[in-house]
């Protein structure tokens, strides 16, 4: 299936990241400029792919976990799907999410486990469409590629790649299956998320510049997850790479501001760790001595920050931090020559608003400038509204640029819940495009271009925050792929 190039490309790649864990342990060290060349496509491209209308929708699911079993509770409330298949190595979440299936009335599922391997047999059977793919990151490129070459759609949890050599290998493999493969970073359907996707679609903010992503969760305590649930593996990645572990909660929308592979691109990232500390700390204090939380070296740096250039010059801070006692933070922050959006909490500033926004600044400007008349002119006197000064009153922002989705499914998304149910919303949003024919809202460049921020961040911190270069997982067809039609 590969020529004598490609061979020697996959051997590059891989000596790349074996390169970049070894640097990650060891201080001082420099890795080589990341300059790899585009390898040669094996299959068409998958930009706008569409497949023929189904009318049921029939799914299998690998990983019934924590977030898994949420997508099982989540479909018995979808018309149009059927849940053909579970998997899972451990029978007490595998079984629980196939009697929930049956209380809802729905025919019990096939059962699948006994190994780690025990999903390549459910592959196999010809009567799924879709496979829903939440196990620990280290499966997630090896199943996504099994299920397309199964002849299946893959939909994967975050992040779909945790090496350059696994983003090519998603890519390269749905353009040879011509088979979706997202990866459901489901933040890109919160309600603040799309309402701000409109706005720029709509020129709130005029001419974008500058974007900024975070995710800013302090999750210690699932140290304390010894042998199952997300700790039990996630806390090792600590002590693996010393990069951006996270990066697509904040990161994904932002590129969906931005058009990223469909219009511009990412070009470069750099990328700087602050000490490693937090962790180490917190086993000693919650830990004997001899646990094995007391023998791991931590090497993540508490905070990680990266910045990203992209083709057309705008920038975008991307920050990670799961460590340090702090409030949660995604940042969506968007800066345009008109304004600015920024989250947590939400609040906006623009230099020229909207009539009917600009009419509402000016009643509640002279409101308050009566109330200062009335009150014997003490104290501050009211100043019109400003670009200056932050706008928290979101309300009437949503009543003008609420998302259409939004409009028509929020409510039953908030209802049937999953992070305010933007969980919700994006699981129906994927049957939905796969029932009438539509493209997914995120394809595998997207999922490549997002993941694989994480080995590129690990790579720059390694070589004293020198650039590296972003692959173009689009071979060049973000120059003319359409925007994101989600709006329409």
């Amino acid at each position: 299936m590969m020529s004598q190039n490609r061979r020697q490309f996959l051997k590059t790649i891989a000596a790349s990241a074996a390169a970049g864990v070894s640097v990650g342990m060891t201080t001082g060290c420099t890795t080589t400029k990341n300059t790899m060349q585009v390898p040669t496509a094996q299959g068409k491209s998958v930009m706008g792919l569409t497949v023929p209308k189904m009318d049921i929708v029939r799914i299998g699911f690998i990983g019934v976990g924590e977030r898994g079993s949420g997508h099982v509770k989540h479909y018995c409330h979808m018309d149009g799907v059927e849940i053909v298949a579970i998997c899972d190595t451990n029978e007490k979440v595998l079984d629980a999410s196939l009697s929930h299936v049956v209380s809802k009335g729905f025919k019990k599922p096939a059962r699948y486990t006994g190994s780690d391997l025990a999903y390549k047999k459910m592959l196999e059977r010809q009567d799924i469409d879709m496979v829903i793919i939440s196990t620990p990151w280290r499966w997630h490129t090896p199943m996504c590629v099994d299920t397309m070459n199964s002849g299946k759609h893959a939909f994967v949890e975050v992040p779909a790649a945790t090496t350059v050599e696994e983003c090519w290998q998603l890519v390269d493999t749905a353009e040879k299956t011509q088979k979706n493969c997202m990866m459901m970073e489901n933040v890109c359907y919160g309600r603040d998320e799309l309402m701000v996707l409109n706005m720029v679609r709509q020129g709130l903010f005029g001419d974008l510049l500058h974007g900024e992503a975070a995710y800013i969760h302090e999750l210690r305590w699932q140290m304390k997850e010894l042998t199952e649930k997300t700790g039990s593996w996630r806390t090792y990645w600590h002590t693996k790479t010393n990069g951006n572990l996270y990066p697509t909660h904040g990161l994904g929308p932002v590129a969906q501001y931005m058009n990223i592979n469909r219009g511009d691109r990412f070009d470069y990232v750099t990328s700087t760790s602050s000490p490693a500390l937090g962790r180490q700390a917190y086993a000693a204090r919650e830990f004997s001595s001899e646990h094995e939380r007391n023998q791991l070296h931590y090497i993540a740096g508490d905070m990680n920050t990266s910045v990203i250039k992209t083709v057309k010059g705008r920038s975008i801070m991307v920050q990670h931090d799961t460590t340090s006692p702090r409030p949660y933070s995604r940042h969506n922050y968007i800066q345009g020559t008109n304004g600015t959006f920024a989250g947590f909490p939400n609040r906006i500033a623009v230099e020229k608003a909207p009539s009917k926004i600009q009419a509402l600044y000016q009643q509640d400007f002279e409101r308050k400038l009566q109330q200062w008349h009335e009150q014997g002119e003490q104290g501050r006197k009211p100043k019109p509204s400003s670009f200056h000064r932050w706008d928290y009153d979101i309300e009437k922002w949503q009543q003008q640029y609420e998302h259409p989705l939004w409009l028509r499914m929020g409510n039953e998304a908030q209802r049937n819940g999953g992070h305010g149910g933007m969980d919700f919303l994006m699981l129906w949003r994927m049957v939905y495009c796969l029932r009438n024919g539509l493209p997914q809202d995120q394809d595998v460049y997207d999922a490549a271009a997002w993941s694989v921020i994480t080995p590129l961040s690990a790579d720059s911190v390694s070589d004293r925050s020198n650039s590296k270069d972003i692959p173009d997982f689009t071979r060049g067809q973000w120059q003319h792929a359409q925007p994101l039609d989600i709006v329409s």
